[in-house]
């Protein structure tokens, strides 16, 4: 089995990764000093994927309030899970709130409609 994050973190994750892209985009016109064309598309550059970043958290934070908030079984804390089948914020105790895939094998795939 491969390794699995909650939902939420992952797209959490990839939001603080977008701000840190554009901010190493950003610094990358410092090697073109010289040439203000380049420097203004590398600061354009940046400032859309810290744009884009925070399009992304403001997004993830609407998704997150519809998500369905339960108490892990395993640790006892509350996590929230988004689709089918979720993991555990704490723990990655695979959870699910579909009583026939209860005692299945956990796969990210569940969530796909077929």
């Amino acid at each position: 089995m491969k390794p699995y994050k909650n939902k939420i973190n992952r797209i959490r994750s990839f939001a603080l990764g977008l701000i840190f892209f554009g901010f190493i985009i950003m610094y990358g016109a410092i090697f073109f000093r010289e040439n203000a064309i380049l420097v203004t598309i590398f600061m354009t550059l940046g400032l859309l994927s810290i744009i884009g970043s925070t399009a992304v958290y403001g997004w993830i934070g609407l998704l997150s309030t519809k998500a369905v908030q339960v108490v892990c079984p395993n640790c006892g804390k509350h996590t929230k899970v988004l689709g089918r089948v979720d993991m555990c914020m704490y723990c990655k105790e695979p959870l699910t709130l579909d009583p026939s895939l209860e005692g299945q094998e956990f796969d990210a795939n569940l969530n796909r409609k077929k």
